[in-house]
């Protein structure tokens, strides 16, 4: 293991933060029990005293396959996932694309777009150096109970990877802001849509210093220069407070607060 500075505000995909600590694991390193680990990044927003983080290096970022199962390390970019699918005829990877940060990230939070969730072609998840099936995993709409990091994730092969499938649900990630942000901010309430909701409350558009709810997309907290931890903070609380007040609904977050 080693000790990296990183910049949050120039590598978290919202752009708040400032140069912190980061300790990077490398294959065969004890993973610490007392550290925040983080991926791209791209769902977090990190305050100004954030807990001791980590990351896995790129020894964790390597894709290979071998009698119909393919395994995929934690570090791997979403991106180089569907290349990998998309070049080797692989089906089931496709509503990966567009989605930011790493594999390891999508596990955490069950990841995916609509119906198309990573737990649904799940099959195992490497955790404290053993494999556990997907069964033996409680996960849901955006989150997953882990109860360690995972390392590694092992997936069955399918043939057939679907250009049309792909174009579609690009097309369902058109309307979101080009601002940087950190994907949806708050978790889709059963029945209805965190959007929805902040728009009703008056919200869209909303905007402290230089962050503001978009006027694109009512759930995505936009960064329009130099956003700050406090103004981002600030809407956040803001929309869960006018939300419960008119609606009785207490959003919950999507987002990772540290």
């Amino acid at each position: 293991m080693f000790f990296k500075t990183i910049d949050f505000s120039t590598y978290s995909s919202i752009k708040v933060g400032q140069p912190t600590e980061v300790m990077i694991l490398e294959k065969g390193d004890e993973i610490p029990q007392d550290r925040y680990l983080i991926g791209g990044a791209n769902n977090l927003l990190v305050s100004p005293t954030p807990p001791p983080l980590m990351k896995l290096g790129k020894d964790f970022a390597a894709i290979t396959q071998e009698e119909g199962i393919l395994t995929i390390g934690a570090a791997t970019p979403t991106g180089r996932i569907v290349s990998y699918a998309r070049k080797h005829n692989i089906a089931g990877f496709e509503f990966c694309a567009k989605l930011p940060g790493t594999l390891g990230g999508m596990l955490a939070m069950n990841a995916g777009v609509k119906e198309y969730e990573i737990f649904n072609i799940l099959h195992s998840v490497k955790i404290n150096g053993r494999w556990v099936n997907v069964e033996d995993i409680e996960h849901g709409y955006r989150y997953a109970k882990l109860g360690s990091i995972a390392i590694e994730a092992r997936f069955e092969i399918r043939e057939g990877f679907s250009q049309t499938l792909l174009d579609t649900l690009l097309s369902w990630r058109s309307n979101q802001p080009p601002e940087p942000s950190a994907g949806s901010v708050f978790k889709n309430p059963d029945g209805d849509y965190a959007g929805r909701l902040i728009e009703a409350a008056g919200l869209i558009g909303a905007r402290k210093g230089e962050m503001q709810w978009s006027p694109i997309h009512a759930n995505f907290l936009v960064n329009l220069g130099n956003g700050t931890f406090e103004d981002a903070l600030y809407l956040i609380t803001l929309a869960k407070k006018e939300v419960k007040k008119l609606f009785g609904i207490t959003l919950q977050e999507e987002i990772k607060i540290l």
